[in-house]
């Protein structure tokens, strides 16, 4: 008889709902896990609106926590009932893409190695893990045993917030001493803003407006809040650098105003750092891009995955450096997601992230 799982499933652009589905067979090299937290993200809801195509009936979610239920017969190193994370991308760590370190391109199985956001599996080429169990592939390259002092909550932002937040300030190459502008303090803009500082900036300017967001974003050592409301933020960041700019601006929205905003405020040789899902073309204005003469960076980062960037991660939050707990604002079972999302894609109440819990 077929075992049954409850997992929340893409209908229709505006439809994701819990249902059942069975529980998936374990591979050699796979594991399967109970989750038992996760959490819904930004990307879910660009998909839940339609701006991010993926095949009706997939199970949605790609930030998981949980417990080794089963693992696959060529696994070795891991133990059935030991705690884990994955990460939001989860690399072959075998293909070209992967030896020569872009683990988020990950082509495993294609000609020449390389696709673009191959590593990118849960919740948009495969099942993810707003379920009660989850398949994890190539498990011996994406499984990381959570240290028994951490409880869920604490390492839920590890799996795709805390690591794509900090591959901002890290692709932006982020200095001692730099001025740093992050536009939007979502979730990701929240965690870029607490790389940065991790990563050495000693003056960190975060714009938003939603009270929620600056507020937490002063908890997180952000200097200076500007709220986009109360007047242009371009001049406010030219007037809180003395007309200098920034060395670096993180743009953690995926919008064309933001992403101008961001090549407004830098300065001369400066770095724009890109996070964005953006759903349209974006247009590049001459004067802040400095007719192409102004040694201007602009990169771009999906999620680092895999084991090692989740143990890394882990390592950050259990030395006290970084503390994104109070993140999690709402907590839901998961017999409520559908509540859940119509919370977190409307932003009311406050909401940052929440905890779902089957």
């Amino acid at each position: 008889m077929t075992r049954m799982m409850k997992a929340a499933i893409f209908v229709e652009p505006g439809r994701i709902v819990l249902d059942e589905k069975p529980i998936p067979d374990v591979g050699p090299l796979d594991a399967l896990i109970r989750v038992t937290t996760t959490t819904i993200c930004g990307t879910d809801v660009h998909i839940l609106k339609g701006e991010y195509l993926v095949e009706k009936g997939l199970t949605i979610g790609h930030e998981p926590v949980g417990v080794i239920e089963k693992l696959g017969s060529a696994v070795s190193g891991y133990q059935e009932g030991q705690r884990v994370i994955a990460g939001a991308i989860t690399p072959s760590g075998h293909s070209y893409a992967c030896l020569c370190g872009c683990h988020s391109q990950d082509g495993a199985g294609t000609r020449h190695g390389f696709k673009p956001m191959g590593g990118w599996r849960f919740g948009n080429t495969i099942d993810g893990c707003q379920a009660e169990y989850l398949l994890v592939p190539d498990a011996m390259a994406n499984l990381s045993p959570v240290p028994d002092a951490l409880t869920d909550e604490q390492v839920l932002m590890c799996p795709d917030i805390m690591s794509t937040g900090l591959s901002g300030a890290e692709s932006g190459k982020v200095r001692i001493g730099d001025t740093v502008a992050v536009f939007a303090l979502g979730p990701i803009g929240l965690c870029a803003a607490a790389g940065a500082r991790l990563m050495g900036a000693t003056t960190i300017i975060g714009v938003d407006t939603v009270p929620e967001r600056l507020a937490m974003a002063r908890r997180l050592g952000v200097d200076h809040v500007v709220d986009f409301k109360a007047g242009d933020p371009v001049e406010a960041i030219m007037k809180l650098t003395d007309g200098r700019g920034v060395d670096v601006a993180i743009e953690a929205l995926g919008a064309q105003q933001t992403f101008e905003s961001c090549l407004k405020v830098l300065r001369p040789g400066g770095t724009l750092s890109s996070l964005g899902v953006y759903s349209g073309d974006l247009t590049i204005p001459l004067g802040p891009f400095m007719a192409g003469l102004g040694d201007l960076k602009i990169v771009t980062t999906l999620c680092p995955g895999g084991k090692e960037r989740m143990r890394r991660l882990m390592d950050v939050v259990a030395s006290g450096r970084i503390d994104l707990q109070a993140m999690v604002t709402h907590r839901f079972p998961l017999e409520r997601i559908e509540e859940a999302y119509e919370l977190f894609a409307n932003q009311r109440d406050g909401v940052l992230k929440v905890a779902i819990t089957p």
